[in-house]
C-alpha cells in the first residue's frame, strides 16, 4: 500500500507546476518546455522518484523539498508562485511529512531556512507582495515551532529571527503585516524561552556527570523533576519503526523524544490530550498528544550505552502511559533517547536540546550542530540593545518591540540560571530599563515597568543594588512635584510598588536586605513613610493614588495577618523556634519537602546552591530580631559617623571609636576597609584623610584593600582613582602614587625594572589623561599623539623602553575613556560611574541577597508599619463615601487588631480603638442630637460595631482603649440608647428588687400648670412648635436604627465576658470605670453611678479572682462613701453596691475577711449621710445575714456588723475613732483595709463586748463635740460623779488624743440606758434591723461566743431607740432633715440639657426622701410598726435571757472538748450575770419606762418573769445587790418622771407594779442580801423609794399599796431577826433606829401600827408631829444638797426638759425651803461593796443624814468639792 504522504507531495507538485505554466503562458504566449526550464525539470525528476517508492521515508527530505525551495529562491518567479511554493512547504511541515529522525533532516531544515529567509520573487502590486511576505512569516513560524525545527543551527535561527525583525521594523509595510511579524516573533520567543531552560539543564547535567563520573546521578535527579507547566507535544516512537541500530549505518537511533512548544492554535486543545499511542503509520513516526513539561529533556554530553535488552521494556512503558504518569514516561523516553544507539559505534554522537541525535554519518564528514545557547544569547543581546533609549537608531516602535519580546522571554524562561544571560540582565538590561523610566512616552514607561517587575520577581537575588536603584527611582517619580509629570505615571509607579509588595516575602526581604544593611538605604521604612504620606490627599479628594498607597500598606498587614492566622491554626510556635535556631536546616528541609510541588526554577536554584550564601553582617541565614535591632542601631551610628566624617574626617573616626564601632587605638586595616566599603563617604574627604602625612600607615592599608592582580597599570590606576578624589598638590599626589605603584608591583610580580619606572609610568598616565581631556590644556596645546607619548617614556624603564604595544593600548584606553575624578563627574559620565560602582558592589559579598521564608519577621515589620497604616486607614475611612473602600478600611482595622492581639501589642490595639471611637460620632455630638446623628450615620454604625467586636474578641490586650470605650458607653447611656438590662440595677428597698438608673419624666415633675405651658407653646415660633409636638418620623427612624445598631454591638458582653480577660486588661477596664467621678466639667453624678454599677457587675463576674481586684474596688467605694459630705444618689448606689458585693462574696473563704472589714467603710461615712441611706443598709444587712451569717466567724467582723445595725437602726453615731480617721484621711484618699483595722480594732482591747465588768476600769476616753445637757441621768455618760449645784457640763474641749481605743464609748453601768447619744433614725430601718437581730437570736447556730455580748448590747440600743415609739428620734429627724429636702445632688454641667437633669433630680428625690415625708406626718400605721418593734425586742430579750445559761454551758463544754486556745468561756453565774442577765434585765427595765401603756405592762410582766426565773437563783449576794443598783433602782427612779402625761392612771398602775416587784425581789433574796456589808445602805435606798412613791401618784393607788409592801418587808425582816441585836441596850440594832428615823419622815404612824410594844424614845426633842408636820420633816433633813440638786435622774426628753422633781413631790412643801447657801455643794460617793471597788460613782441619789451615812458606809465623805473631769471613763452598760 502506497504511503498517503506521497500523494500529498504529488498534489503540491501539480499545483506549483500548473501555476508556473499558467504564468509562462500569460507572459510569453508560448508553451514552456519542461526540459529547458530548470524549475519544471526538477519537479518532473521528483515525480519519477515518487512513483518508484511506497514510503516517503525511503527518500531524504531534501529530495522532495529541493524543487519547492528552488522556486522560493528563484528571482524570476512571481509573488503568487513563490507563495504557492511556500504554502506547500508549510503543509509538509504541518503534516509532519519530514521524519525528524532521518539522517538528512538536519540538512533539509538548513536548506529550508536558508531558502525562506533569502526568498526572491518578482514584485507585482503592494498588497500581493505583502501576502507572500505573510506566507514567509508563516513558514518560518511553523519551521521553528515543529519538532523538525530542532535541527536548525544557531545561524539559521538568528537569520529567521532577523527576517521577522526586518518585516517588523519596515515602516513602509502595512501595519497588519508588521503586527503579524510581531506575533510570529512572540511565538518563536516562546519556543526559545523554553530552550533557555533546556540549555541550563544541559549545562547543569554536564557538570553533574563530570562530578559523579556517570549517568546514575543525573537520572536520579531527573526523576525528581516535576513542574506544573503548560502542556507540550511529545512525539513518541511506535514499535513498527524499531530496528537494531547496529544493522545499518544510515539509520539514526529510533527512540527519540521531541518536546515542542505549542502553537497558538493547538496548545491546550482537546486533540492534544489523547492518552494512548496510535498504531504506526508508514512514515514511522507519530505525533502523540502526550503532555509534558518543558524541562524534561536529554543531555548534552556523551552517554554510556546500556545494551539492548532494556529496549522492549521501555517501549511497553511508553505505550501504556497515560496523561497522569507523564513524569515517568518522560523519564523512560529520555532513556530510550540516550540508549538507542547502543552499538557503541556512536559513543560521541550529539543529542541536541530537543532530544535529536546527530550521528556521524558514514557519508558525511561533519554533522550540522543544532541551535543552542549561542543563538539565544545573541537574540537576547539584540533585544536588550533594542531597548537602549540612548541609541539614536532605536525608534520608539523598536524599543517597544524589544520590551515586548523581553517580557515574553522573562515570563517563560529562567534566565537567571544562565550566567551569560544573567550578565546581560545585570549590566545592560537594567541600565536601559532605568533610563526608560525617565521617558515621557507612557507606553514605553508602562512596558519597562512590566519588564522590571518580571526581572525583580524572579531574579532579585542577583540584582540587589539594581532593585535598590529601581525602588528609589519609583519613589522619586511618586514624590516629584513636577507639573509636567503626568498623573498616570505616578499612578503606574505606585501600582508597580503595590505589585512588588504583593510578592510573598518581598517586603520582608526589603527589610532584611536593605534596612538591615549598613550601607543601603532604609527602603522599607522610607517606602512605608512615603505610602502613608501619599494616602492622605492634600485636597481632601480621594484619588486612585491615595487608594493605591493604602492598598500597598494593607498588603503588609494582609500577609502578616494571614501568617498569624496560619500560626494560630497550626500552632507552629515550635517550628518558629527551630527556624530561629537553624535557618539553614529549615531551608533545606522545606525545599526537600516541596520538590514535587515547587516551580522547577526553585529546584534548580536549590540544587545549584544547596547552601545559600550568608551576608557577612549576619551570624546565621535567619538572624534573630534582636540581632537585626543591633544592626539597625549600628547603622544609625554609622550614618551619624559618616556625616561627621564628611565634615571633618578626624571627628567622624573619633565618634565611631567612642561608639565602639572602630577599635581604640586605631586599627588602620579596619579604618581602610570602612573607607572602601562605605559608599556614603565624601570622596574628597577620603582623599584628604588618607593622603595626610600623619596617616602614612593608613594609606598603605588603604591601598592594600585593592586587588590589582592581572590588571594593566592604567586599569589599576583607574580603579584606584575612583575610590577618592585626588588632591591637587604635587607632594600629596606623589605620596598617593608611590603607595599605589608599590602595591601594584607586588600584586603583579614586579614587571618593570624598578619602582621608579612604575611610578613614572603611572604619573605619565595621569598627565596623558589631563592632556587629552582638560579643556584648559586643550585650548593652549594640541593634544599629545601616541608617538609623543612613547617618546616621553623613552628609556624610563631602568634605561630601557617599555613594551610598545602596552603603551599603545594604554594611550588609546585613556584617549577614548577619560579617567574622571568622582567629584567632577556630570551627566552621562556620572551615570556611568554610578552604574559601574553599583555593578562593582554587586559583585562583592555586599551583593548577597537573602531570600527568607514568608512570615519570618512579621513582628518587626508590623511594629514599623502599624502607625502609618492606621493613620491612613482612619483618613480613608473618614473621607470615603464608597461602600467597598469603607469595608476595605474596616477590614484593615480588624486585621491590624488581630495581629496586635497575636503579638500582644497593646499600644497598637489601644491606638486602633481610639481611632475607631472617633468615627462612632458618640463623643462629639451633644446628647440631644446623638440618637438622630448616630442613627442616621451608617459609617458611625460600622465603626461602633467594629469597636465592640474588637473589644469582645481581643479585649485581653486592651489597656488605654478601655477609657474610650467607656466614654462611648457613657454617651449611649446619657442618650438612653443602651439596652434595658444595662441601666437596670439591683436594689434592696424597691419592691421589684431592681431600679432604673434612668426614669421617665412624670408630668407632675415639670412644675408648671397647663395654662402656663399652653401660653408658652403659643409664643413659640412655627419650627419650635413642631419640635414641641413630638419627634418627626425621621428622628424616630434614626433612633430605631441607633437602638438596633447598639443591640448588635452587644455592649453588655463587655461585662459578662470580662471573666475571660487577662488580669492586666481587667484592671485597666476597672481603672477606666473608676476614673469616672462627678466633677463640674465632664461627668455628672448619674454617669458615675452608671460606671459604678458596671464596675460592680464586673467584680461579681470575676469573683473567682476577686482577690486581685478587691483593693481597687474597695478604695473606690471608700472614696465615694467616706468623702461624701452630703447624701446623693451616687452615695446610695455605692452603699448598695458595697453590700451587694459583700452578700455575693462572703461565701468565698479567701476574700470574706477583707470584704467584712470593708463594711467599716459604712461606719466611716458622715453620720448625716449614713442616716439617709439607712433603709438601703438595713435591708442589705438583713439580706447579708440571712444568706451569710454562717460565714462570719471573727469577733471583729461581728462587731462591725452590730455597730452598723446600731447606727442604722437607732441613729447611734459611728465610732469616733473611725470618724476621726476618715477625716484625717480626706486628703490622702482611701485607706487600705489593713490601715482601717489597725486604726480601729476592737481586739486591741482584748475585749469585744460592748461593756466592761464591774472590776474593769478605763481612763481617758471621751467624745469630742458639745454635749447638750438636760438634768437627767442619761447624759451623765462622761462622768460617774454627780455634780451638786451645777446646772451645765460643758465638754466642748475634746481630749488631746485618744490614748486607747475601746470597742465603743464606755458608759455608766448604773443606768438603764446604754448611754449613747441616739441620733435621728428611721422606723422602717429599725424594724429591718430588729428583724435581722431576731434572725440571729432565734437560730442557735448563729449565736456564738464572738457575737453574743454584741448582740445583747445592740438589742439594748434598739430598746432605747424604740422607747416611746422612737418619738424622740422622730423629732430630731424632722428637725435635722427638713432643711435638705431640696437637693443634695451635684448640678449638671452647663453644656448638657437642664431638662434631663431636673427630671433625674426629681426622680431621685422622690425615691430617697419618701421616708421624711412619711415621718413628718406620722400615720397610724407607724404606731403599729413601732409597737411591733418594741414587742419583738421584748421577746428577743426574754428568749436570750432564758436561753443564756444553756448556751453558755454548751460553749464551755465544746471548748473543753476542743481544748482551743483563746479567751476561756466560763458558764458560771458571775459571768452570766455580767455578760448577759444584767444587761438584758436593764433592757427590759427600760421598756418598762415606755410612754405606751401596752409596752410598759408587757415589759413589766417580762421583767418580773425574768427576775424570778429559776436560773437566777444561783446568783450570790453581790450579784443581787448589783441587780438592785443596776436594774431596779434606775427603773424606779425613771418611773417617777411624768413619762406619759396623757395616761395618768396607767402610770400609777405601772409604779405600783414596779414597787411591788421591788419588795418581792427584796424579800425573795433577803437571806443572801443580809450577808452584804452594805445591806443597810441598800435597805435605806429602798425606803427612800418607798417615800418617793408614796407621794408620786395623784390617786390613792400608791398611797395604799406602798404601806402594804413596806409593812410586808418590815414584818419579814423583823421575823428574820434582822433588827435585833443582843449588844444594844434596847435589844434593837442601829439599823432599827435608822429605819424608823427614815420611815417616820413619810409614814409617822406606821411604827405604832406594827410595833406598838417596842416604841423607842426619840433622842432628838421635837414638836409634836401632828401639829408641825413640816417642821419635823425639815428637822430630819439636815442642810444637804438635796434641795438644790435634782433628786432623781431622768431620761432627757424634749417634751419635759424642765422636769426636776425633788424627793417628796407634790404633796410635800419641802421644795419651797430655800437652799442652804452656807454649805458648799457636797459630792457624795455612792455605795461601795467588794463588787464595786474602783467603780465610778453611782448616780442614784441616796440622801441620808451625814452622821448616819458615816456610821454605815465604808467610804469616807469628801469634805471639799472635786472638779468634774469631762473625760472620766464610766462603765459600759
Amino acid at each position: 500500500m502506497v504511503d498517503k504522504n506521497i500523494y500529498i507531495v504529488q498534489g503540491e507538485i501539480n499545483a506549483v507546476v500548473g501555476a508556473i505554466k499558467r504564468n509562462a503562458r500569460w507572459s510569453t504566449h508560448t508553451h514552456l518546455d519542461e526540459e529547458r526550464d530548470p524549475l519544471l525539470h526538477s519537479f518532473s525528476v521528483l515525480k519519477e522518484v515518487l512513483n518508484n517508492i511506497t514510503e516517503l521515508s525511503e527518500i531524504e527530505p531534501n529530495v522532495f523539498l529541493r524543487p519547492f525551495l528552488e522556486v522560493i529562491r528563484s528571482e524570476d518567479t512571481t509573488g503568487p508562485i513563490t507563495g504557492l511554493a511556500l504554502t506547500s512547504v508549510n503543509k509538509f511541515l504541518s503534516y509532519a511529512l519530514i521524519d525528524p529522525s532521518h539522517e538528512g533532516t538536519a540538512e533539509g531544515m538548513e536548506n529550508m531556512a536558508d531558502a525562506v529567509t533569502h526568498a526572491r520573487f518578482v514584485g507585482t502590486d503592494h498588497a500581493s507582495d505583502e501576502v507572500v511576505l505573510m506566507k514567509i512569516l508563516q513558514v518560518l513560524r511553523t519551521l521553528l515551532l515543529t519538532p523538525v525545527g530542532a535541527h536548525l543551527t544557531n545561524e539559521s535561527v538568528c537569520e529567521i529571527m532577523q527576517s521577522c525583525f526586518r518585516i517588523c521594523f519596515e515602516m513602509r509595510l502595512s501595519e497588519l503585516l508588521r503586527k503579524s511579524a510581531e506575533h510570529t516573533l512572540v511565538d518563536m520567543f516562546n519556543v526559545l524561552s523554553d530552550f533557555a531552560i533546556l540549555i541550563f539543564l544541559m549545562v547543569y547535567d554536564f557538570q553533574l556527570k563530570m562530578r559523579a563520573g556517570g549517568m546514575s546521578e543525573s537520572s536520579k535527579w531527573k526523576k525528581q523533576k516535576r513542574s506544573p507547566r503548560p502542556p507540550r507535544h511529545v512525539t513518541k516512537v511506535s514499535p513498527a519503526t524499531e530496528q537494531p541500530a547496529a544493522n545499518t549505518s544510515n539509520v539514526t537511533g529510533s527512540g527519540v523524544t521531541f518536546i515542542d512548544a505549542p502553537s497558538p492554535s493547538s496548545s491546550g486543545s482537546s486533540e492534544n490530550i489523547s492518552s494512548a499511542v496510535s498504531p504506526a503509520t508508514d512514515s514511522g513516526l507519530e505525533m502523540s498528544s502526550q503532555t509534558t513539561s518543558k524541562e524534561d529533556l536529554t543531555d548534552l554530553d556523551p552517554v554510556t550505552s546500556l545494551g539492548l535488552h532494556n529496549e522492549s521494556l521501555r517501549e511497553e512503558k511508553i505505550q501504556s502511559a497515560s496523561v497522569e504518569s507523564i513524569p515517568e514516561v518522560l523519564e523512560e523516553c529520555t532513556s530510550v533517547a540516550e540508549h538507542s544507539d547502543s552499538a557503541s559505534v556512536h559513543d560521541m554522537d550529539y543529542v541536541n536540546p530537543r532530544g535529536v541525535r546527530f550521528t556521524q554519518s558514514s557519508q558525511k564528514e561533519s554533522a550540522l550542530v543544532p541551535y543552542g545557547l549561542p543563538c539565544i544569547r545573541e537574540l537576547f543581546r539584540f533585544l536588550i540593545s533594542l531597548t537602549n533609549p540612548l541609541d539614536r537608531h532605536n525608534s520608539e516602535v523598536m524599543i517597544h518591540m524589544g520590551l515586548q519580546l523581553l517580557t515574553v522571554a522573562l515570563e517563560s524562561a529562567p534566565i537567571a540560571n544562565c550566567q551569560s544571560l544573567l550578565g546581560l540582565v545585570k549590566e545592560e538590561l537594567c541600565r536601559h530599563l532605568f533610563q526608560l523610566l525617565s521617558v515621557e512616552r507612557l507606553n514605553l514607561y508602562a512596558a519597562s515597568l512590566r519588564v522590571c517587575f518580571l526581572l525583580f520577581e524572579s531574579m532579585r537575588e542577583h540584582l540587589k543594588f539594581q532593585l535598590e536603584m529601581y525602588i528609589k527611582k519609583l519613589m522619586e517619580i511618586i514624590t516629584v512635584e513636577n507639573p509636567k509629570m503626568p498623573y498616570e505615571m505616578k499612578e503606574m509607579a505606585l501600582e508597580a510598588i503595590v505589585q512588588l509588595w504583593r510578592i510573598p516575602s518581598f517586603v520582608t526581604e526589603l527589610y532584611i536586605n536593605y534596612d538591615c544593611d549598613y550601607y543601603c538605604a532604609n527602603l522599607f521604612e522610607e517606602l512605608t513613610k512615603l505610602l502613608s504620606k501619599n494616602a492622605f490627599p492634600v485636597s481632601g479628594q480621594l484619588y486612585t493614588v491615595h487608594l493605591l498607597s493604602m492598598e500597598a500598606l494593607l498588603t503588609v498587614i494582609d500577609s502578616t495577618e494571614a501568617h498569624c492566622q496560619a500560626k494560630v491554626l497550626s500552632n507552629v510556635h515550635q517550628q518558629e523556634k527551630e527556624v530561629a535556631k537553624s535557618g539553614q536546616e529549615t531551608m533545606n528541609s522545606t525545599k526537600e519537602m516541596s520538590n514535587s510541588k515547587m516551580p522547577f526554577l526553585d529546584i534548580l536554584l536549590l540544587t545549584e546552591k544547596s547552601i545559600p550564601k550568608k551576608p557577612t553582617r549576619f551570624s546565621c541565614i535567619l538572624p534573630s530580631p534582636q540581632e537585626l535591632m543591633q544592626i539597625k542601631n549600628k547603622k544609625k551610628l554609622l550614618i551619624t559617623g559618616t556625616e561627621q566624617f564628611n565634615q571633618k574626617p578626624k571627628k567622624g573616626i573619633q565618634f565611631l571609636q567612642e561608639k565602639n564601632l572602630l577599635a581604640t587605638p586605631i586599627n588602620n586595616n579596619e579604618v581602610a576597609r570602612w573607607l572602601r566599603e562605605n559608599p556614603r563617604l565624601d570622596k574628597k574627604m577620603i582623599g584628604e584623610f588618607v593622603s595626610d602625612r600623619k596617616n602614612i600607615d593608613l594609606l598603605e592599608s588603604f591601598v592594600g584593600t585593592f586587588s590589582f592582580q592581572g590588571l594593566r597599570l592604567d586599569e589599576a590606576l583607574r580603579l584606584y582613582l575612583e575610590a577618592f578624589r585626588l588632591p591637587g598638590e604635587a607632594p600629596v599626589i606623589q605620596r598617593l602614587l608611590e603607595a599605589f605603584t608599590e602595591h601594584w608591583r607586588k600584586s603583579n610580580g614586579s614587571p618593570f625594572a624598578n619602582s621608579d619606572a612604575c611610578f613614572a609610568l603611572a604619573y605619565a598616565v595621569i598627565m596623558l589623561n589631563t592632556d587629552q581631556h582638560n579643556h584648559n590644556v586643550r585650548k593652549q596645546n594640541v593634544p599629545m599623539t601616541l608617538e609623543e607619548f612613547r617618546k616621553n617614556l623613552k628609556g624610563v624603564n631602568g634605561g630601557k623602553d617599555f613594551e610598545q604595544d602596552m603603551l599603545e593600548d594604554m594611550y588609546h584606553a585613556i584617549k577614548n575613556d577619560e579617567i574622571v575624578m568622582p567629584e567632577e563627574q556630570t551627566g552621562l559620565v556620572k551615570e556611568n560611574y554610578i552604574w559601574n560602582v553599583l555593578l562593582h558592589r554587586g559583585a562583592t559579598d555586599e551583593g548577597i541577597f537573602l531570600h527568607v521564608p514568608p512570615g519570618s519577621y512579621d513582628h518587626d515589620l508590623f511594629t514599623m508599619t502599624w502607625g502609618p497604616t492606621i493613620a491612613a486607614l482612619s483618613y480613608v475611612f473618614d473621607k470615603s463615601l464608597e461602600e467597598t473602600i469603607i469595608q476595605k478600611a474596616i477590614s484593615g482595622f480588624r486585621k491590624c487588631a488581630m495581629i496586635s492581639a497575636h503579638y500582644g501589642l497593646s499600644d497598637v490595639f489601644d491606638n486602633l480603638i481610639i481611632s475607631l471611637c472617633k468615627f462612632t460620632a458618640l463623643s462629639s455630638e451633644s446628647i440631644e442630637n446623638l440618637p438622630t446623628v448616630f442613627g442616621s450615620n451608617p459609617k458611625a454604625h460600622i465603626a461602633a460595631k467594629t469597636v465592640f467586636h474588637l473589644a469582645h474578641r481581643h479585649g485581653d490586650i486592651l489597656r488605654e482603649g478601655w477609657k474610650n470605650i467607656m466614654e462611648a458607653l457613657l454617651q449611649l447611656f446619657r442618650a438612653e440608647l443602651l439596652p434595658k438590662a444595662m441601666v437596670e440595677v439591683e436594689d434592696f428597698v424597691d419592691p421589684n428588687g431592681k431600679i432604673y438608673l434612668q426614669r421617665e419624666e412624670t408630668p407632675s415633675n415639670r412644675g408648671e400648670s397647663t395654662v402656663l405651658s399652653f401660653v408658652s407653646w403659643l409664643t413659640l415660633s412655627g419650627t419650635e412648635q413642631s419640635g414641641m409636638r413630638g419627634p418627626s418620623t425621621e428622628t424616630q427612624e434614626a433612633k430605631r436604627a441607633a437602638l438596633e445598631c447598639i443591640k448588635q454591638c452587644d455592649p453588655e458582653k463587655l461585662i459578662t465576658e470580662s471573666k475571660f480577660l487577662q488580669l492586666e486588661s481587667l484592671q485597666e477596664l476597672m481603672k477606666a470605670l473608676i476614673s469616672v467621678t462627678p466633677d463640674e466639667e465632664t461627668y455628672d453624678e448619674e454617669d458615675a453611678a452608671f460606671c459604678l454599677e458596671m464596675l460592680l457587675r464586673i467584680v461579681l463576674e470575676n469573683r473567682d479572682r476577686v482577690t486581685c481586684v478587691w483593693q481597687t474596688v474597695r478604695d473606690h467605694l471608700y472614696h465615694l462613701c467616706v468623702n461624701a459630705m452630703e447624701f446623693c444618689f451616687l452615695v446610695e448606689r455605692a452603699v448598695v453596691g458595697l453590700l451587694r458585693l459583700a452578700i455575693r462574696l462572703l461565701r468565698r473563704e479567701e476574700i470574706s475577711a477583707q470584704v467584712l472589714l470593708s463594711l467599716r467603710i459604712l461606719l466611716m461615712m458622715k453620720p448625716n449621710v449614713l442616716s439617709r441611706v439607712s433603709h438601703e443598709v438595713a435591708y442589705g444587712l438583713h439580706e447579708l445575714l440571712k444568706t451569710n451569717a454562717a460565714n462570719i466567724h471573727s469577733g471583729d467582723d461581728w462587731y462591725t456588723l452590730f455597730t452598723l445595725l446600731e447606727c442604722i437602726g437607732s441613729g447611734v453615731k459611728p465610732p469616733a475613732a473611725l470618724q476621726v480617721t476618715a477625716r484625717a484621711d480626706n486628703d490622702t484618699g482611701a485607706q487600705s483595709d489593713s490601715e482601717v483595722s489597725s486604726s480601729y480594732h476592737p481586739s486591741d482591747m482584748g475585749l469585744d463586748r460592748g461593756y466592761t465588768s464591774d472590776s474593769e476600769v478605763y481612763t481617758d476616753h471621751g467624745k469630742p463635740g458639745k454635749m447638750h445637757r438636760s438634768v437627767t441621768d442619761v447624759d451623765m455618760m462622761n462622768s460617774g460623779w454627780l455634780v451638786v449645784g451645777k446646772d451645765d457640763i460643758d465638754t466642748s474641749k475634746p481630749s488631746a488624743g485618744l490614748s486607747r481605743l475601746g470597742p465603743s464609748p464606755l458608759v455608766n453601768q448604773y443606768s438603764l440606758t446604754v448611754g449613747l447619744d441616739l441620733g435621728p433614725h428611721d422606723t422602717k430601718s429599725l424594724m429591718k434591723c430588729v428583724e435581722s437581730l431576731s434572725f440571729i437570736v432565734r437560730d442557735a447556730a448563729h449565736v456564738t461566743p464572738e457575737n453574743f455580748e454584741l448582740c445583747v448590747k445592740t438589742i439594748r440600743i434598739f430598746v432605747e431607740a424604740s422607747l416611746n415609739g422612737g418619738s424622740k428620734s422622730q423629732e430630731k429627724r424632722g428637725k435635722s432633715h427638713r432643711h435638705d429636702s431640696k437637693s443634695s445632688r451635684l448640678k449638671k454641667k452647663p453644656k448638657e440639657s437642664s431638662t434631663r437633669r431636673s427630671r433625674v433630680l426629681s426622680q431621685h428625690q422622690a425615691h430617697t426622701h419618701s421616708d421624711e415625708d412619711e415621718d413628718e406626718s406620722i400615720p397610724a400605721s407607724y404606731h403599729t410598726v413601732s409597737l411591733q418593734v418594741s414587742q419583738d425586742l421584748l421577746d428577743l430579750m426574754h428568749t436570750l435571757h432564758t436561753r443564756a445559761a444553756s448556751i453558755y454551758s454548751s460553749w464551755a463544754e465544746e471548748q473543753r472538748h476542743l481544748e482551743t486556745s483563746g479567751r476561756k468561756i466560763e458558764a458560771d453565774s458571775r459571768t452570766l450575770w455580767s455578760n448577759c442577765w444584767c444587761p438584758l434585765l436593764q433592757g427590759i427595765a427600760w421598756l418598762c419606762c415606755d410612754a405606751r401603756r401596752q409596752v410598759r405592762m408587757q415589759a413589766l410582766t417580762y421583767l418580773q418573769r425574768a427576775l424570778l426565773v429559776h436560773d437566777l437563783q444561783a446568783l450570790d449576794a453581790l450579784e443581787w445587790e448589783s441587780c438592785f443598783n443596776k436594774v431596779l433602782f434606775p427603773l424606779l427612779t425613771k418611773l417617777l418622771e411624768n413619762i406619759s402625761p396623757a395616761d395618768v392612771g396607767g402610770m400609777e398602775e405601772t409604779r405600783m407594779r414596779a414597787s411591788t416587784l421591788l419588795s418581792k425581789v427584796f424579800l425573795q433574796h433577803l437571806s443572801p442580801l443580809l450577808s452584804l456589808t452594805t445591806f443597810a445602805a441598800l435597805w435605806l435606798t429602798i425606803l427612800d423609794f418607798m417615800d418617793k412613791y408614796m407621794h408620786a401618784g395623784s390617786s390613792d393607788l400608791l398611797l395604799e399599796a406602798i404601806p402594804e409592801s413596806l409593812k410586808n418587808m418590815l414584818l419579814v425582816m423583823d421575823t428574820a431577826g434582822i433588827f435585833h441585836s443582843a449588844d444594844s441596850r434596847t435589844g434593837y440594832s442601829d439599823l432599827w433606829e435608822i429605819t424608823w428615823e427614815r420611815i417616820d419622815c413619810f409614814l409617822p404612824r406606821l411604827r405604832d401600827e406594827l410595833f406598838k410594844q417596842t416604841v423607842i424614845q426619840d433622842p432628838v426633842p421635837s414638836m409634836p408631829m401632828e401639829q408641825h408636820p413640816q417642821k419635823s420633816i425639815a428637822s430630819a433633813l439636815p442642810p444637804s444638797p438635796r434641795a438644790s440638786a435634782p433628786a432623781s435622774p431622768t431620761i432627757s426628753s424634749s417634751s419635759s426638759p424642765s422636769f426636776t422633781a425633788s424627793a417628796p413631790t407634790k404633796t410635800s412643801p419641802v421644795t419651797d425651803i430655800p437652799p442652804a447657801t452656807a454649805q458648799p455643794p457636797l459630792i457624795l460617793q455612792p455605795l461601795a461593796s467588794p463588787l464595786q471597788v474602783g467603780v465610778p460613782p453611782m448616780t442614784l441619789p441616796i440622801i441620808l443624814n451625814p452622821a448616819l451615812i458615816e456610821a454605815t458606809s465604808p467610804v469616807p465623805l469628801l469634805a471639799t468639792p472635786r472638779p468634774t473631769d469631762p473625760m472620766t471613763t464610766s462603765e459600759v452598760n
